[in-house]
């Protein structure tokens, strides 16, 4: 059977739409769903896509401006965020906050240190750990492009009232916890 190619033209919301993607009802019973609902649904699944792709767009351009992978840009950030606690970065959080190996968080700190990204240090407290330091130009880069970007973000949220941020963020938490893998069988097969 020939499908047709898919209507450039399609919207979001048809793209989203639960009619689109379950026609038959297999995975939701929309049963006492109202077709005005499913509208609604729709556009606002339409609307969590764009976001999605904006991200993604976003990641891209700052992955490619820095020339740097995902888990360097992870890394940097993290780096930031600390400088801007007054905390120290170690090799060891780096490497619980990505969820990397030990070998793996030295692999990434060499590169980033080969590319001019970090800087490694005697820890001030504790002289068997390193101190790892963004560099004042790529911290600066990073502010200039994805940062500035990603600080847009604010200025959404900001237009929104209290109670319009409040139902949004325990949106957003039910809909993290209503697609966590972490106890799907096909997501986590046995070993």
């Amino acid at each position: 059977m020939h499908t047709p190619p898919a209507d450039p033209s399609a919207t979001s919301a048809e793209v989203y739409g639960v009619e689109s993607n379950d026609p038959d009802s297999r995975l939701i019973d929309r049963s006492k769903t109202t077709p005005e609902d499913l509208a609604e649904i729709g556009a606002l699944m339409g609307a969590l896509g764009a976001l999605r792709d904006s991200e993604e767009k976003l990641s891209e351009a700052s992955l490619a401006y820095m020339q740097l992978g995902r888990t360097d840009m992870r890394a940097l950030h993290f780096l930031i965020v600390t400088a801007n606690e007054g905390r120290i970065a170690t090799p060891g959080a780096i490497a619980s906050q990505l969820r990397i190996t030990t070998p793996s968080t030295t692999k990434l700190l060499d590169r980033l240190e080969r590319g001019g990204h970090i800087t490694r240090t005697i820890h001030p407290t504790d002289r068997r750990a390193f101190a790892i330091e963004i560099t004042p130009e790529t911290r600066e880069a990073a502010y200039r492009t994805v940062g500035a970007q990603q600080a847009k973000r604010f200025t959404a949220a900001a237009r929104l009232s209290s109670t319009e941020r409040g139902i949004v963020t325990r949106f957003l938490h039910d809909m993290a916890a209503e697609i966590d893998v972490t106890g799907a069988e096909w997501a986590n097969p046995p070993q």
